[in-house]
C-alpha cells in the first residue's frame, strides 16, 4: 500500500555554515560518470583532486546473473521519514520526523495508522523532530531519539504490546542551548550498548566549545545502559561537530563508520575502532583540513576520516550517513559502506581495508538523484533502503 501522510516542514539535516545551509540544487539530475575524490595529506591549504573509478570487485561468488548496476524501487511515499528498522523478525518500523511510528508489514506495505504518536510531544521544526529508532535484536522494546518541546534531547524507551507502543521510559535527557546541531542516530552495539550520536550544540564555529570537552555529552558518541536504570550516559568518542548518521559494522573489527557534517568546506566519513576515547578531530580539524590555523595545527592523538567530499562536488553540503552492505540480494557490495549528501542526493559507497577507503564508486548515474536524501535504513534481511524528505526506496540490483 502506498498512502501518503501529513506533509511535515522542511528538514535541513545539519548546517554547513552559520545555521543556514547552502540551498540544495534546483533540479534533480543523475550524475555523470564515476568519481572518486583523493584525500590529500592533512594542510589548511591543500585541494582535493579526482580520478575515475568504473566498477566494483565482487567480494562473493554467485550463480545470479551479472550485476549491471543499482536502482531503486519505491516503496511508499512518506512525508519525512527518518528511518527503517528490522522489528520482530519479519516486521519493520518506520519512524517519521513529526512524531510517529508505523509498521512496515509483508511486501513493505505500510500500516494505516502509528502505532506510536508523540507528535505533542515532539519539537519538530529544522533539525528538530523525532531523530531516530532503535531495537536490540528480537527485543520488544523499542528506542527512540526526539526533541522535546522545550528542545531538549530526549532518548526514551517504549514497551510493545503487541499492538501499540507505550509507557515511555526516559533513559537520558540533555539541555540542548542551540537548535541545530542535535545529531540524531541510536543504534546498539555488539557489547549491547546503545549509542548516541549527539553535535556539538549548535550555532558555528564550535561556539559553546564542546568539540574537544571530554567533561560534557555533546559533541560525541554517548553510550547508555539500557538495563540499568542507575547508570548514567557517558561520552564514548568525542571531537565531532554534528553525527547525524553513524553506523556500528558488527561482522568486520567490529567497526564505527561515522558521517560527520562539515561546517564551511568539507563532509567527512571516519572508520574507527569500536573503543572508547577516539578523537575525531572537531573544532581543530575539518575533513582532513585544520579548520581554524592556515599555518597548520596539531593532529596529535586525533583520528582523521577516511573520506571526505568538498562543498560543492555534486551540490554537497550536509553529508547523510548511510549503513555497511550485508544483504544477500546484493552479494558483490557485500562489505560496501554506502552514503549520501543532503542537498547532493547521489549514492556512493567504499570499503574499509588496512585503514584506507576502497572500491569507491559513485552510483548515481545508474539510480539517480531521488531528491534530498534524509536517512538510509535496513530491514531483517539487511537490504538497503534511502529515506529521501517524501519517499522510501529500496535498493535492488539490476542485473539485465
Amino acid at each position: 500500500m502506498r498512502r501518503p501522510l501529513l506533509f511535515v516542514l522542511l528538514f535541513v539535516a545539519a548546517c554547513t555554515s552559520g545555521q543556514e545551509l547552502a540551498p540544495a540544487p534546483s533540479t534533480a539530475t543523475p550524475a555523470a560518470g564515476t568519481t572518486t575524490t583523493t584525500l590529500p595529506a592533512l594542510t589548511s591549504t591543500a585541494t582535493v583532486t579526482s580520478s575515475t573509478s568504473t566498477s566494483v570487485a565482487p567480494t562473493t561468488t554467485s550463480p545470479l546473473a551479472p550485476l549491471r548496476g543499482l536502482a531503486y524501487d519505491e516503496v511508499a511515499r512518506v512525508d519525512f521519514p527518518i528511518q527503517v528498522v528490522p522489528f520482530l523478525g519479519d516486521l519493520e518500523l518506520l519512524a517519521t520526523k513529526d512524531g510517529q511510528i508505523y509498521l512496515l508489514e509483508e511486501q513493505q506495505r505500510l500500516r494505516e495508522f502509528p502505532v506510536l504518536d508523540i507528535s505533542g510531544r515532539v519539537r519538530n521544526t529544522g533539525e528538530q523532530g523525532l531523530l531516530s529508532v532503535a531495537v536490540f535484536e528480537t527485543d520488544t522494546r523499542v528506542f527512540i531519539h526526539y526533541s522535546a518541546n522545550d528542545g531538549d534531547t530526549v532518548v526514551s524507551e517504549f514497551s510493545w504490546d503487541g499492538t501499540t507502543l507505550g509507557d515511555e521510559r526516559v533513559l537520558l535527557r540533555l539541555d540542548q542551548p542551540a537548535r541545530n546541531h542535535n545529531g540524531g542516530m541510536l543504534q546498539f552495539g555488539p557489547d549491547g550498548g546503545l549509542y548516541l550520536g549527539l553535535g556539538d550544540g549548535g550555532g558555528a564555529n564550535d561556539r559553546f566549545g564542546n568539540g574537544q570537552n571530554t567533561d560534557t555529552l555533546l559533541g560525541g558518541l554517548v553510550r547508555m545502559d539500557v538495563n540499568n536504570p542507575d547508570a548514567e550516559a557517558r561520552l564514548f568518542q568525542y571531537g565531532l561537530r554534528n553525527p547525524w548518521r553513524f553506523w556500528i559494522d558488527w561482522i568486520d573489527g567490529p567497526r564505527i563508520y561515522v558521517a560527520d557534517v562539515g561546517q564551511n568546506a568539507f563532509e567527512e566519513v571516519s572508520v574507527v575502532a569500536f573503543e572508547e576515547g577516539v578523537n575525531h578531530g572537531w573544532p581543530i580539524t575539518e575533513g582532513r583540513h585544520c579548520f581554524r590555523a592556515p599555518s597548520g595545527c596539531d593532529t596529535t592523538g586525533i583520528t582523521l576520516p577516511v573520506i571526505e567530499v568538498s562543498h560543492g562536488d555534486a551540490g554537497t553540503c550536509s553529508i547523510t550517513g548511510g549503513i555497511v552492505y550485508r544483504g544477500d540480494a546484493i552479494p558483490e557490495i557485500q562489505g560496501h559502506y554506502f552514503y549520501s549528501d543532503y542537498c547532493g542526493g547521489y549514492l556512493r559507497s567504499f570499503r574499509h581495508e588496512r585503514g584506507e577507503a576502497v572500491d569507491r564508486t559513485d552510483w548515481t548515474s545508474q539510480v539517480g538523484t531521488p531528491g534530498r536524501v534524509a536517512s538510509f535504513g535496513v530491514d531483517g534481511t539487511g537490504e538497503m533502503y534511502v529515506l529521501t524528505t517524501d519517499r522510501i526506496l529500496k535498493v535492488i540490483p539490476d542485473r539485465g
